[in-house]
């Protein structure tokens, strides 16, 4: 599959994250305008976070937010003892909101015990439930839509962290899936299911629509991630955080990739996302040869905007806590560098993409870690900052 590779809009990761020795025929000229704005003292001596500071693009304060949370009344409030999480994208039909979500119950053990009992994780042992709500605030729990499959199946173990979208009169939920034993060397891959009514029943896919890269080469036979022969592509552990988008007549599944072998470095952890894309929503998907599209991320959280997807990057890597805009879905840049984003982030699907690039994210749902073992969701809300003023101060 041929995927149209266009020249980047801006050079910023460079500019942003690493710092090079000042080199003689590296000597750019400030602008007037520039030595101003930036409060340069000498233009003819110029540090190198100045000369990072010339190469940052000429754009304004439009992606730029400020994210609060808030808690939810009814049955998404926290309870003792369930694990609600990673809410999905939020829809709107026959005149309610609903979001789907992971749940789970009990406390969490770890890798240390019994694997093949315990809960090692606070999304282990889970299903995908669903919630209805008349104003995004209150909300009713409906029940199970989406079960662990039975023994020996790819899903037996968990199915979490799912994505909901609708098209042509259907609906897909996309989302992570664990077979036991679940070690810390197991392949997480995605599965699928749809259904004609938000309300289910809902199909499974018999197989999964996304895997992991088969070309890393674990080092001996211990439970320990960390130590490989060969790491392999970005995605070679783990697929995670599916989002299935329509885009440009066909379909792009946005996901997490975790490394074998996975390394901290100047950034922190080493996430990277990815895309497959296919014709037909229940696949099959091919990744792109692009591959990894993100130097950093976490939970994938993607929308459309002007003709292209933006993407918000949160918690691990360099680019960690930033905005950024593809004008062909793969090839990003940074739009904006903005304070710490709520986790797991579910977006308003029904707002109105085009009015500005960030009108998706005046509000929505996430997660919060109460603690370890039990999550809740929550809901979020953000507004644009145009200026800095005290209190009594005229704005411009």
């Amino acid at each position: 599959m041929q995927i149209l590779q266009i020249a980047p809009l801006v050079v910023l990761v460079a500019s942003l994250v690493w710092s090079y020795p000042v080199m003689a025929q590296d000597n750019p000229v400030p602008s007037p305008e520039q030595v101003d704005f930036l409060g340069i003292t000498n233009p003819d001596k110029l540090s190198a976070a100045s000369r990072r500071a010339l190469q940052w693009p000429k754009i304004g304060n439009e992606w730029f937010v400020e994210f609060a949370t808030q808690d939810l009344k009814g049955d998404l409030a926290y309870e003792e003892g369930v694990c609600r999480r990673d809410p999905s994208a939020i829809i709107k039909e026959n005149g309610k909101y609903y979001v789907w979500y992971t749940r789970g119950t009990g406390p969490t053990q770890g890798f240390a015990g019994d694997i093949e009992n315990d809960k090692v994780f606070p999304w282990d042992r889970c299903d995908l439930w669903y919630a209805t709500s008349d104003d995004g605030w209150t909300w009713e729990e409906q029940g199970l839509a989406v079960a662990r499959g039975e023994k020996g199946a790819y899903d037996d173990r968990s199915v979490f962290t799912c994505e909901i979208m609708k098209h042509d009169g259907m609906y897909y939920l996309c989302y992570q899936t664990v077979k036991s034993p679940y070690n810390v060397r197991v392949k997480n891959q995605v599965g699928l299911a749809w259904s004609d009514s938000p309300d289910g029943p809902w199909t499974k896919s018999e197989e999964p629509i996304l895997s992991p890269a088969d070309n890393g080469v674990w080092k001996g036979e211990e439970q320990n991630r960390f130590k490989v022969i060969k790491k392999g592509d970005f995605d070679s552990h783990k697929v995670h955080d599916p989002c299935i988008l329509p885009y440009r007549g066909k379909f792009y599944l946005y996901y997490k990739g975790e490394q074998m072998g996975e390394a901290i470095t100047f950034g922190g952890r080493q996430i990277r996302h990815g895309v497959a894309i296919a014709d037909d929503p229940k696949g099959p998907y091919v990744k792109s040869p692009y591959n990894p599209i993100s130097n950093s991320g976490h939970e994938v959280c993607v929308w459309p905007y002007n003709g292209g997807i933006a993407s918000l990057i949160t918690t691990d890597g360099p680019e960690k806590n930033t905005i950024q805009w593809a004008p062909d879905g793969i090839n990003f840049e940074i739009m904006s560098v903005i304070k710490d984003a709520p986790h797991a982030i579910g977006l308003n699907r029904t707002a109105d993409n085009e009015k500005e690039p960030t009108e998706i994210l005046r509000w929505g749902l996430t997660h919060e870690y109460k603690t370890w073992h039990y999550q809740h969701i929550r809901r979020f809300s953000s507004r644009r900052i145009l200026n800095h003023t005290a209190v009594g101060e005229s704005a411009e």
